[in-house]
């Protein structure tokens, strides 16, 4: 399977949204037990909060399993797969960053609502949008791979 650089593609892209959304978990996470240990309510938002950044792990594993079907594909073809590491890499560090800056939206969302408790449902406005960019990469790398023939 691992005969030319384009094989690589698909695991590059689960392996960066992975460690995007470990980090992007645990800078939410940290913030979230800090804060539970000094408030008496809410612990199920700041640990939705916290959960929020395993997203792009999702869209990684999907793009993943998409990848491998046009490996397969192009390669049964005699097709070149250079495009799919290009995919691979472009769209898994988009979900990479996009996981540790929505991990950085919670966290910050996580210290307002225990400032602020009436904002809880607005809290999850930012983290919201970044998470968009995030499907904007899955989609964007969905339509590369439907190009290629």
């Amino acid at each position: 399977m691992f005969s030319d650089l384009g094989s690589f593609g698909p695991i590059i892209c689960l392996g960066l949204a992975a460690c995007g959304s470990a980090i992007g978990c645990g800078l939410a996470g940290m913030t979230s037990h800090g804060v539970m240990s000094k408030t008496d309510e809410g612990h199920g938002l700041f640990v939705a909060l916290s959960a929020m950044p395993s997203s792009q792990t999702i869209y990684g594993f999907v793009l993943m399993i998409l990848m491998s079907g046009k490996l397969t594909q192009l390669q049964d073809a005699g097709r070149p797969t250079a495009a799919l590491f290009a995919i691979g890499v472009a769209c898994g560090v988009a979900l990479m960053l996009s996981a540790i800056y929505q991990g950085k939206a919670c966290s910050s969302a996580i210290l307002a609502v225990a400032k602020k408790p009436s904002i809880a449902g607005m809290s999850f406005a930012a983290p919201g949008i970044v998470e968009s960019f995030a499907i904007f990469a899955m989609v964007g790398g969905i339509v590369l791979l439907q190009g290629l023939k």
